[in-house]
């Protein structure tokens, strides 16, 4: 198993996002540092969050969204049924996060015709969005 690790970690060394995909269950946090990712999470919350038809519209909107070619990595997501704690926000129906391999990558998923189209075809079924973008910084 050592070996392995040891392995992963020479193997994923100065390795682009989109090299690393997917990661295996072996690798530790750790081990794998994402470097210069830009981390696109966006949050809805329907107009209607008990019909469950738009709710399946915006999901297959969303897995569109995965057609733009400089996503590395996506997650569609849902209010898990953590505990229920002051910081923890379970009231969004919907998530989404993008993972690019830097801020022009991100720059640019934003003016594609796909996301464009997206948001023209989707918006009239939210009524709020917001949006936590982060990189990692030298500190």
């Amino acid at each position: 198993m050592q070996k392995r690790r040891s392995f992963l970690k020479k193997a994923i060394a100065g390795v682009t996002l989109s090299a690393l995909l997917p990661i295996t269950k072996s690798a530790t946090a750790g081990e794998v540092k994402l470097k210069d990712a830009l981390i696109h999470h966006v949050f809805f919350w329907l107009k209607e969050p008990a019909n469950e038809q738009h709710k399946k519209q915006l999901v297959e909107a969303l897995n569109q969204l995965t057609k733009v070619k400089t996503i590395k990595l996506s997650h569609i997501g849902f209010p898990a049924s953590t505990e229920d704690r002051d910081v923890v926000d379970h009231s969004y129906s919907v998530s989404y996060m993008a993972m690019f391999d830097n801020q022009a990558d991100q720059d640019s998923y934003q003016v594609d015709p796909i996301h464009l189209k997206f948001v023209e075809e989707n918006q009239h079924l939210w009524s709020k969005v917001v949006v936590y973008d982060s990189m990692d910084q030298a500190l």
